[in-house]
């Protein structure tokens, strides 16, 4: 699997290639034995340099000023064309080095929100609170608040119809599951809004990245607003007296879509912060690499799109029906596929059509991947690349083997929720992938040798 170690190489080179740049020199780039201090000198002068709008920073202690006023004339030189390297960050290595922390934790916790989710719908807990508030608000405190909020739930359609006779404790079960995840995605907010006033008062934050983790913040607060309506929907009365009360599939698709749009924004805009060049040693891998980008483009919108379909199987209670493998049932493809009119509703809402829509999908997934990896085998490729594409068809198997596990074992919720890790994860590894193998800036390019040189 894909580890720390390769993780820290495609770091640690991505900084030395912008060092490299930077300095103009055309021998093997990464080679300066001391480029870690050339870095942290460097990237107050640059940044600063790239974004005016906010203070400027003083000269580093124990630096010359004819020297500082010498680099500022290059820096200044080489902003003017189109193929300077723009940094995300101002203040140097110590401030990029703390918002990309910063980024990736509120990834991270967008990453943990979705499992919280998913373990709150496995265990039918979603629809035990039925108000909500912007804000939020203490939990029932006292044995009367307790009673007041189960009565509200035994007005619901799911007490009425699934869990009529429950016991006060079994409802403090659900409710806290709820409770829980709707204060975490607030609890986000908050650690995600302190820290960038903070790196904004220190002018950390340039103006593209301020307006790019303002849209995040604003489509974040709205994920909230997307829950409550996906809940509402559950608190209705169902079609049909033999229909189950449950959430809209169309909502829980677009609340589940929404999340990952958010992950793979904090997760990209924090790769861009860290490595703000691609690991590039010699044209040969750069050209190389590109060819690994044409394919992996069009492999990870097959894995994004594979796991919104997870989101219409769960919607659609999906996973229970048809618990065999590989055929469904008694048969490969059921006969009443395509039973509703208009035609398109069968791809969203019949179960059978949604449940093996599901399985071409993930087969499909499974097939690109292994044929990603077979593609690129005889590339020559930076070794950091070709270890996360064997990583990504270690995690495809992984992901298609949790999901025939939890479809032949009828969903149980440990299963369910390592299945919709295991989704994130992937697309995560797809991120790294497509981060890893973007172009890299015109003067980092003009730097390089034609091909990599011996140690």
């Amino acid at each position: 699997m894909f580890g720390r170690g390769t993780a820290f190489s495609i770091l640690k080179r991505s900084r030395e290639a912008a060092i490299h740049k930077l300095r103009g020199t055309t021998t093997r780039p990464f080679s300066h034995p001391s480029a870690q201090e050339s870095f942290k000198f460097l990237s107050p002068s640059i940044a600063s340099h790239g974004f005016r709008a906010f203070r400027s920073l003083p000269i580093p202690k124990g630096h010359h000023v004819s020297y500082t006023r010498s680099f500022s004339k290059v820096v200044s030189a080489g902003a003017e064309h189109k193929e300077g390297l723009k940094l995300f960050v101002t203040g140097g290595a110590h401030a990029q080095k703390v918002v990309g922390i910063w980024l990736f934790g509120s990834a991270a916790w967008v990453f943990s929100m979705v499992l919280l989710g998913g373990l709150t719908r496995l265990t039918r807990s979603g629809l035990s609170m039925t108000d909500w508030k912007f804000t939020g608000g203490l939990p029932p405190l006292s044995d009367e608040e307790w009673l007041q909020e189960f009565e509200k739930y035994k007005q619901s359609p799911e007490y009425k119809r699934v869990n009529k006779g429950m016991t006060i404790e079994e409802f403090k079960f659900i409710y806290w599951m709820e409770y829980a995840h709707r204060m975490w995605g607030r609890a986000l907010g908050v650690i995600f809004a302190l820290p960038y006033s903070y790196f904004l008062h220190k002018g950390y934050i340039t103006l593209r990245l301020g307006l790019r983790l303002s849209a995040l913040f604003a489509l974040g607060a709205g994920q909230g607003l997307i829950g409550w309506w996906m809940v509402k929907s559950g608190l209705e009365e169902p079609p049909t007296e033999y229909s189950q009360p449950r959430v809209s599939p169309y909502r829980l698709a677009a609340h589940l879509t929404s999340a990952f749009a958010i992950y793979c924004g904090l997760f990209w805009t924090a790769l861009s912060v860290v490595m703000p060049e691609p690991p590039a040693e010699s044209v040969t891998w750069v050209r190389e690499a590109a060819k690994v980008r044409r394919l992996a483009l069009p492999v990870s919108l097959l894995v994004g799109l594979t796991a919104v379909s997870g989101a219409f199987v769960a919607g659609n209670d999906a996973g229970h029906a048809f618990n065999t493998f590989p055929k469904m049932g008694d048969t490969w493809i059921p006969e009443d596929i395509f039973e509703m009119k208009p035609l398109i509703r069968n791809f969203f809402e019949n179960t059978s059509t949604v449940q093996l829509d599901h399985r071409i999908l993930a087969t499909a997934t499974l097939i690109s991947v292994g044929a990603l990896w077979g593609a690129t085998r005889k590339l020559d490729i930076h070794p950091a690349v070709r270890s996360l594409i064997g990583s990504i068809v270690g995690m495809a198997a992984l992901q298609v083997t949790l999901g025939v596990s939890t479809l032949l074992s009828y969903v149980p919720v440990s299963l369910g929720t390592a299945h919709q890790a295991g989704a994130l994860t992937l697309l995560t590894f797809m991120l790294l992938l497509n981060h890893t193998v973007r172009k890299p800036s015109l003067s980092l390019l003009k730097s390089l040798p034609q091909v990599v040189k011996a140690n």
